[in-house]
C-alpha cells in the first residue's frame, strides 16, 4: 500500500509538469524580475530603443533616454508600464507601448536538493508555484527520499524555515501545506528514515521505515521467518534520547522508529 501511494505521488508530480507546459501565453506578465535575468524590451515604432540587457545586482537596468530604471522585484507588465511612464513624463514618446520579453531566467531561482531524481536549481517562471510545482520539476522524489521536506528561504527580508508534510497534501486534504515559493528558496528531501533487520528472516538488511510501521510489518518487509525463526524473543536496539542503545522486547503491533535494529532469534526446537 505504501509503495502505490508513493507510485501514486510521484504520478501526481510528474502531471504537474505538464499542467506547467500547458499555461497560457499571458502567464510571462506575471513573471517577477531579479538581478541575473536577460530582458528584450523594445518600443512600438521606436526601432532605436530596442534593448536587450541583464538586470544588474542591484535590480536597475539601464535604458536609452531615461537612464538608470529599477525593475527588480516587478512583474513584467509593471516593469513594461513604468519605462512608458518614463519615456511619456520625460517626452521622449508621446504614447509609447512597451514590450518586454525575458530572455535568460536567472534571478527567481529555486534550489531543489536532496533525494530528488534530478536535484539543481530551477528558475521560478511563473507566478504563485508551489513545493508541488518544484518538486515536479525536479522529476520528484526518489523512492529513499522522506514523506516529509523542508522549504527554506527569506519572507518579509527574515529567514523563513517550513518542514512540510507531503502525503498530507494529498491524503489529508490539506492544501494550505502547500506553500508558494519565492525566489531563493531551497527545497530539500531529506533520506527517509531506516531500520535494520538481521537474523533469522529471509531478506536481512536495511529498510524504509514506512509511516505507522509496526513491528509486524518489519517482518513482512524482510520476507518473514525462515523455517528456524521464531517471534518469540524477538530483540530491538533503540536509542533513547541521550544517545544510550536500550535493548527491548517488543509486541507484534509496536511502532518501528528510525534507526531501529530488530534481531530474530533462532527457535530453539
Amino acid at each position: 500500500m505504501k509503495s502505490f501511494f508513493r507510485f501514486l505521488l510521484a504520478a501526481i508530480l510528474w502531471m504537474n509538469i505538464g499542467f506547467a507546459a500547458a499555461a497560457p501565453a499571458d502567464a510571462k506578465s506575471e513573471f517577477v524580475l531579479g538581478p541575473g535575468d536577460v530582458i528584450r524590451i523594445s518600443v512600438f515604432q521606436n526601432p532605436d530603443l530596442t534593448l536587450e540587457t541583464r538586470v544588474s545586482e542591484n535590480g536597475a537596468i539601464s535604458f536609452p533616454l531615461v537612464g538608470q530604471v529599477a525593475v527588480g522585484g516587478l512583474t513584467v507588465s509593471d516593469a513594461e508600464k513604468k519605462i512608458a511612464k518614463l519615456l511619456r513624463d520625460g517626452g521622449f514618446v508621446l504614447q509609447p507601448q512597451v514590450n518586454i520579453l525575458p530572455v535568460q531566467i536567472r534571478g527567481n531561482q529555486v534550489s531543489v536538493l536532496g533525494q530528488v531524481n534530478r536535484p539543481g536549481r530551477y528558475p521560478l517562471d511563473v507566478a504563485n508555484a508551489k513545493v508541488t510545482d518544484m518538486l515536479a520539476v525536479a522529476g520528484g522524489i526518489t523512492p529513499t527520499g522522506a514523506d516529509n521536506l523542508i522549504l527554506a528561504g527569506t519572507r518579509n527580508g527574515k529567514p523563513f524555515r517550513q518542514e512540510i508534510d507531503l502525503p498530507a497534501i494529498f491524503l489529508g486534504g490539506k492544501a494550505e501545506l502547500d506553500l508558494p515559493i519565492a525566489g531563493g528558496d531551497t527545497i530539500y528531501v531529506h533520506r527517509a528514515p531506516m531500520f535494520y533487520i538481521y537474523g533469522e528472516v529471509q531478506r536481512p538488511g536495511a529498510y524504509r521505515v514506512e509511516r505507522d510501521m509496526t513491528v509486524m510489518q518489519a517482518l513482512a518487509q524482510g520476507g518473514g521467518l525462515t523455517i528456524r525463526g521464531t517471534q518469540r524473543g524477538i530483540q530491538i536496539h533503540r536509542r533513547d534520547d541521550k544517545g544510550k542503545v536500550q535493548q527491548m522486547a517488543p509486541e507484534m503491533s509496536a511502532p518501528i522508529k528510525a534507526d531501529d535494529i530488530i534481531f530474530v532469534k533462532e527457535s530453539i526446537f
